[in-house]
């Protein structure tokens, strides 16, 4: 039987996964930020964001999850990803 300290080491790790990732897409972000303010472009590309949170909708529910817990999640980080890019 699995222990409960073992599945919390298992979360941990999965957590420190997850922020390893959003460092990852933070620096990506800030390139693209980068390449904005040199094309003269502003920041928000609400267009795009429509596409990411649309994007996250369906993944969501192709893995079983609940789409609109994923993209208020996903509001979140590309709200900060956003300030990243300013």
């Amino acid at each position: 039987m699995v222990e409960l300290a073992e599945l919390r080491e298992k979360v941990d790790a999965i957590d420190d996964q997850i922020l390893r990732d959003l460092v990852q897409r933070a620096k990506v972000c800030q390139a693209i930020g980068e390449l904005k303010k040199q094309k003269g472009k502003p920041v928000q590309d609400l267009q795009r964001e429509v596409e990411v949170f649309k994007r996250s909708r369906e993944r969501a529910e192709m893995l079983k999850l609940d789409p609109n817990h994923i993209e208020r999640i996903f509001r979140e980080i590309v709200n900060m990803c956003s300030a990243v890019q300013e």
